[in-house]
């Protein structure tokens, strides 16, 4: 049997915004800069942020850009 990761969980605002210590402006200034991971639409009026890609931009904030993401896994 292959052994298999842990579902990525999705954070919501206000975790992302504890985790980062960023103020809400700046992290949508960030995700329009291409700076910050982009938030991903859950639900009608939902949307969160996947917290594999947080901690890999928490890990080099500074020259994080979208290429250092990996490709999206269905």
């Amino acid at each position: 049997m292959a052994s298999q990761s842990p579902p990525d969980r999705f954070l919501r605002l206000n975790s992302v915004l504890d985790r980062t210590g960023l103020s809400r402006a700046t992290l949508y200034r960030k995700i329009t800069a291409g700076t910050f991971p982009p938030q991903h639409k859950l639900a009608t009026r939902c949307c969160g942020w996947r917290e594999s890609e947080v901690k890999i931009w928490q890990r080099n904030p500074v020259t994080f850009t979208l290429k250092d993401l990996p490709p999206i896994e269905d």
